[in-house]
């Protein structure tokens, strides 16, 4: 299922291959956000050029709309959005922490009102794992709590046992129910049998919690590892702490987790980030960035971001980046994707979200040479320093 090919002398970076029902994913991988079925401003088609090897699709978003009763009439989520490719689903527990209204969190689920309609609802572990098991992703996620920060050692510590809990409650819905799930409704909340999208091979990913307490990290890491899940993940991360904090959360829970794994880190983030958090031991990661600072006119490049709603690229000629091979780089000037942006033309934004899709992917690509190469510290060490943190970066995680 993951095959670790090689490992960089100077770091914990690794260079790996996670084999999943609808395809290979070469690690260190970014993973496209495609929140409500759709990677922002972007079609299948283009992340298929964009080489993207896989997308994660909302369960919240999805969960509350369309709803899982017509994802699962449409056959499941690859078909509904129709990307070949394979699909990470979260388990929605970060939404509900982060957009659910009166939101209640009991041992049994979390009970909310949705951000929609208000309408109530409740997900459980065994409920999101239906609900996973619906949309037929690759990749599916425990139900974990968030925890915010800050928050007490306490509520952090009963927050992570919590979650290990939920943990192994969703392994045992997900052996207890190998062939079809039902379906779950927002509104009622009846189970009603159907045909199910999902696949026996689905993978299953435990999740690290424990807020900024190292000893939370690590004891969250060991009782998540002992329930022996496929992959691991490091929650609870890029929720406001200082950059260091971030660090440090991974590094605690990095040690326990086992080397034979596939290792996926939660929601971040800026490119030296990523690049930091690889030289960690981190295999996955996915964040918002790349296509929300698209949306506001911010491009990035090797030496920083770029605001292209700045005048100072009115006359600009040259492309986003220079070298790069994405649509925009490949056929517009600065100058007239500014245009379109300060005219609030579709295209600008679009033309913008391809290139910072392909910066991305093509960082990732880069590292996993380095790291074959036995270069990847030195690289990361080179482009850390030449790269212009901009107060957009972090104001937007």
């Amino acid at each position: 299922m993951f095959d670790l090919l090689a490992t960089d002398p100077r770091s914990k970076a690794r260079r790996g291959r996670l084999t999943t029902p609808h395809g290979i994913i070469e690690t260190p991988a970014f993973i496209p956000v495609g929140t409500q079925g759709s990677v922002k401003a972007v079609s299948p088609r283009e992340l298929r050029e964009l080489e993207a090897q896989i997308i994660l699709g909302n369960t919240y978003h999805l969960f509350v709309r369309p709803g899982i009763e017509v994802i699962r009439h449409f056959g499941g989520l690859h078909k509904f959005m129709n990307w070949n490719g394979p699909i990470l689903t979260d388990s929605g527990g970060y939404q509900i922490f982060s957009l659910a209204k009166l939101r209640k969190i009991t041992e049994e689920g979390a009970q909310f009102q949705n951000h929609v309609d208000g309408q109530p609802a409740f997900i459980s572990p065994e409920i999101a794992i239906e609900i996973q098991a619906t949309l037929g992703s690759d990749i599916a996620m425990v139900l974990d709590e968030c925890a915010p920060y800050p928050c007490e050692y306490d509520y952090a510590a009963r927050s992570a046992d919590m979650t290990a809990r939920w943990a192994a409650r969703c392994k045992r819905a997900v052996e207890a129910n190998a062939g079809p799930a039902p379906t779950v409704l927002p509104a009622n909340l009846n189970a009603a049998a159907g045909t199910a999208a999902t696949t026996a091979d689905q993978l299953l990913f435990g999740i690290v919690q424990g807020a900024t307490f190292d000893d939370l990290r690590k004891s969250s890491a060991q009782a998540v590892v002992d329930l022996d899940f496929d992959g691991y993940a490091i929650g609870g991360v890029s929720v406001g702490e200082p950059e260091e904090e971030m660090m440090r959360a991974v590094e605690s829970a990095e040690p326990s987790l086992p080397k034979d794994k596939p290792r996926y880190a939660m929601g971040l983030g800026t490119p030296p980030q990523l690049l930091e958090m690889i030289a960690r031991g981190m295999d996955m990661f996915d964040c918002v960035l790349p296509t929300r600072l698209a949306r506001n006119g911010t491009a990035f490049t090797a030496s920083g971001t770029i605001n292209l709603k700045n005048a100072e690229f009115a006359l600009d000629k040259r492309p986003i980046e220079e070298n790069c091979s994405c649509p925009g780089c490949r056929e517009f000037a600065r100058g007239y994707v500014r245009h379109l942006t300060k005219a609030e033309e579709i295209l600008g934004l679009r033309l913008i979200t391809l290139h910072n899709l392909h910066f991305y992917l093509d960082l990732m690509n880069r590292a996993r040479t380095e790291i074959e190469r036995g270069t990847f510290d030195q690289f990361r060490r080179g482009f850390v320093m030449g790269y212009k943190v901009r107060d957009v970066d972090l104001a937007k995680l």
